[in-house]
């Protein structure tokens, strides 16, 4: 038995990588960036070197993305619980050490001792089934790991485009807020002359005062989501001065084009790999439950006791708990209904899945579909009203104010396209998070966005 188990427990023992190496291939896989885990000083300092570099450049989708699954303190700490599965798993593949048991008892002269060494030998029996166990258990940490780590990679792509939508927004605020400066002065200085009623002239002070609010909130919002992808990053101190490009990447020519994309989230995404693993384990610990139900406790070992003027005397000791209060039903009960839990929550989980993929496709195609609306339609045909309202002012035909006006409703139908460019890559990044990530309406790492958007200008 001392053999066996010095044999169990050379062989049980911690692999190389702890498990991160899957963990960042799973990772790569559905974000094209790898994960990294800081398990020494030197890890770390990589980390932040890779950082460093990264950000001496305006930040793209993907740049965020590596920097946030590089530097985000919450991931790392999440990342932690795959190195106590791996231990807990280690544990699975080792005997429980062995217990001694002295007594010493002494009385007219004559001393007694005895000695004993237990072994659980039932421990010993069920160790293959109890590593199976574990092993499942170890998996499914990995899947929850990349699952961390896909989930900040979604929240990281749609802050950013949040982020640069947001202060592309700000620009064209300030210019409806410039056009309203000047219709409000040249209001102002016509009334005073006569030439303007007193309510066309309040009707130009009230869009300035609206233009002014709009600029504020738009103000706030790129600050606002600024702050909450440097929180997604990680990043504090000098690395506050990143960079953000002046504008949206463009529309793509063409949208994706899916095959099988519900087989593709089955055989995919990783709360569904998740949810099987788990059904898996389950079942695995359901067979150990049902092996022990009657004989939960079994130890051997080795007794000895010796007495003065006698010699000693050996022997051996068996320690069983015996069923008579509780015969293991219980606890078989109990393994079955855990059982039947996870195989439903299984089945729902791949139930919304697939409905989340044909949604979460349905609302790209949307976006792709309304943001080039904007960019072939509704732009150039403000630029056409604008230069022919230009060559009418131009001629005399129309005043000032006309022109003011169209401007600004010619900023309104650009701010328009920025939304709904943000839109379409927000939806992108929600149609692969769908196909092999997770749901888009989970639970996110950081706190939701529930501050209101940047106000409107159209109708004015």
């Amino acid at each position: 038995m001392a053999a066996a188990s010095a044999f169990l427990a050379g062989c049980a023992s911690f692999s190389p990588d702890g498990g991160f190496d899957q963990v960042s291939a799973l990772t790569k896989e559905r974000t094209g960036q790898g994960v990294m885990a800081h398990r020494t000083d030197a890890d770390a300092q990589a980390a932040r070197s890779r950082v460093g570099e990264l950000l001496k450049a305006p930040l793209t989708a993907e740049s965020a993305v590596a920097i946030a699954l590089l530097n985000n303190r919450g991931l790392q700490a999440r990342l932690g619980e795959l190195q106590i599965a791996e231990s807990d798993l280690v544990r699975a593949g080792r005997l429980k050490n062995p217990s001694f048991s002295f007594g010493r008892m002494s009385g007219n002269g004559a001393v007694e001792i005895e000695r004993a060494v237990l072994f659980d030998v039932l421990g010993l029996l069920t160790m293959p089934v109890a590593t199976q166990v574990g092993q499942r258990r170890f998996e499914q940490a990995q899947l929850q790991a990349a699952y961390d780590a896909v989930t900040l990679a979604a929240d990281t792509r749609r802050t950013y485009f949040d982020a640069v939508a947001a202060q592309e927004l700000v620009k064209y605020f300030g210019q409806v807020k410039e056009t309203a400066d000047i219709s409000n002065e040249l209001a102002r200085r016509m009334l005073k002359a006569g030439n303007f009623s007193k309510l066309t002239q309040m009707r130009e002070q009230a869009f300035y005062a609206d233009a002014t609010a709009q600029l504020a909130r738009a103000t706030h919002q790129a600050t606002a989501e600024r702050e909450k992808l440097t929180r997604l990053l990680g990043l504090d101190g000098e690395q506050l001065k990143f960079r953000l490009p002046d504008r949206l990447p463009d529309l793509p020519r063409q949208t994706l084009q899916l095959q099988s994309a519900e087989q593709t989230a089955m055989d995919k995404r990783l709360d569904v790999l998740m949810a099987k693993r788990q059904t898996e384990a389950t079942a695995r610990s359901l067979d150990l439950t049902k092996a022990t139900r009657l004989i939960n406790v079994l130890e051997v070992g080795l007794h000895n006791k010796s007495e003065s003027g006698a010699s000693r005397a050996n022997g051996y000791e068996i320690e069983l708990e015996l069923p008579l209060f509780d015969f293991g039903s219980t606890r078989a009960a109990r393994a079955e209904a855990t059982y039947m839990q996870a195989v439903n929550h299984t089945a729902e989980v791949a139930v919304n899945a697939r409905s989340e993929v044909r949604e979460a496709h349905s609302a790209y195609r949307t976006a792709f579909e309304l943001a080039r609306h904007y960019r072939d339609e509704v732009v150039p045909l403000r630029k056409q009203i604008s230069e022919e309202n230009l060559l009418r002012y131009n001629g005399m035909l129309i005043s000032v104010f006309e022109l003011l006006t169209d401007a600004r409703e010619q900023v309104a139908g650009v701010t328009g396209y920025v939304q709904a460019l943000r839109d379409f890559w927000v939806a992108e990044t929600n149609l692969q998070t769908a196909l092999t990530g997770r749901s888009p309406g989970a639970a996110s790492m950081s706190q939701p966005n529930t501050s209101a958007g940047a106000a409107p200008v159209q109708g004015h």
